[in-house]
């Protein structure tokens, strides 16, 4: 996709985005309540026109497919289903108008934990009981690429491994994954890649191991002040950090280096570790407002 926009009543809430997936991985696509992270979906499934940019999946619009739902399993809103259905009846539906055989609807039911829920209306499943409705729709034809927006929503701790060891099985066939979430830790485990959005713009996006990769250190001494000061010296930017550290913006052997000639004693050097949260919350601004 490139350069997709979208404006509402004067607010630009998706600006300029553009990436592109590749098989075989799990990107997760992050940012604060507003970001843009919906609408963008929805603009790459073709459910909202974009007022600029294009968005392709597998070639072509996906509006432009003659089936789409064989091209990307897409799951937006699991309240979107007719209460008065049965799970099973609302799955036979859909395969149905996808063209696949009626068993189909069985396996999905039990890939997704639903097998003994299959015969029950949809109108009395709890909120993660519709979420995994949703996925197995998403599922129904075995497609290349999901969309899901917020899957594990609703879900208890057993649903939420299911759905991250379905997606890591699912990458690993070769199908391409994009869904947000705001359970950060469990994207940590799950994604191979993340996007960042906020405020309608992409502000992040590269391997997770890349991204929360530091290139800072945290250090301690006897003497902070001088500590600081030497480093501060050598032009390393210092900042106070947790448990009494300094973090410094440069690599340990730099620190090291630099320490050594001043003849500093230090009581502790490491890399800083940034966890997927704090690289969150820094790009967003999100711990601020």
């Amino acid at each position: 996709m490139r350069g997709l926009t979208k404006t509402y009543g004067g607010r630009r809430v998706v600006d300029q985005v553009s990436f592109e997936l590749q098989p075989g991985t799990v990107t997760a696509f992050l940012g604060p309540n507003g970001a843009g992270k919906s609408t963008t979906l929805r603009m790459i499934s073709g459910l909202t026109i974009p007022d600029a940019g294009e968005t392709f999946v597998a070639g072509r619009p996906f509006r432009r497919w003659p089936n789409p739902a064989h091209v990307a399993g897409v799951l937006l809103d699991a309240a979107a289903v007719h209460p008065g259905r049965t799970g099973r009846s609302h799955l036979r539906n859909a395969a149905l108008l996808a063209g696949l055989s009626k068993n189909r609807v069985d396996e999905v039911l039990s890939v997704v934990g639903l097998g003994d829920a299959g015969g029950r209306r949809i109108g009395g499943y709890s909120l993660g009981m519709r979420q995994r409705l949703g996925l197995a729709q998403a599922l129904l034809t075995n497609p290349p690429m999901l969309i899901l927006d917020e899957p594990i929503n609703g879900l208890d701790p057993e649903g939420i491994r299911s759905v991250r060891l379905l997606l890591r099985d699912y990458a690993r066939r070769g199908g391409t994954a994009l869904l947000s979430s705001h359970v950060l830790s469990e994207v940590d485990q799950t994604a191979d890649r993340v996007l960042v959005i906020g405020s309608g713009r992409i502000v992040a996006d590269g391997p997770l191991s890349e991204l929360t990769t530091s290139h800072r250190s945290v250090v301690r001494a006897p003497d902070m002040n001088r500590l600081a000061s030497v480093l501060t010296s050598a032009g390393i930017a210092v900042q106070p950090a947790a448990d009494g550290h300094l973090a410094a913006d440069a690599t340990v052997d730099r620190v090291s280096e630099v320490t050594f000639s001043a003849g500093v004693r230090l009581l502790g050097l490491a890399q800083e570790s940034v966890n997927l949260e704090d690289l969150f919350f820094r790009l967003t601004g999100e711990n601020t407002r």
